[in-house]
């Protein structure tokens, strides 16, 4: 079975929001556990589910169209052009 990157990147998704959820129903009891699980809730969308979501969209995507180059200022200016003579 091969498993694809976007089934790990949901289920990092997953644990870490259930983590979270996780801590703030359990704040009442035990304030030192709750804020754990909801500090490493956020700290694993942020550090592994972003990077994971970011990495799987940007395959095969050049980033020099990305980039901010004299040519893509050119052609963004040129669109604006176009865009202000339309209205």
């Amino acid at each position: 079975m091969k498993f694809k990157l976007k089934h790990l990147t949901i289920l990092a998704l997953l644990a870490s929001v259930s983590s979270i959820v996780y801590g703030f129903a359990i704040k009442k009891d035990n304030l030192s556990l709750a804020n754990k699980f909801i500090g490493g809730g956020t700290a694993g969308l942020f550090l592994v589910t972003m990077p994971l979501f970011l990495f799987k969209e940007s395959k095969g995507k050049d980033m020099k169209d990305y980039m901010l180059t004299k040519e893509n200022i050119k052609k963004m200016q040129g669109k604006e052009r176009e865009n202000a003579e339309n209205q």
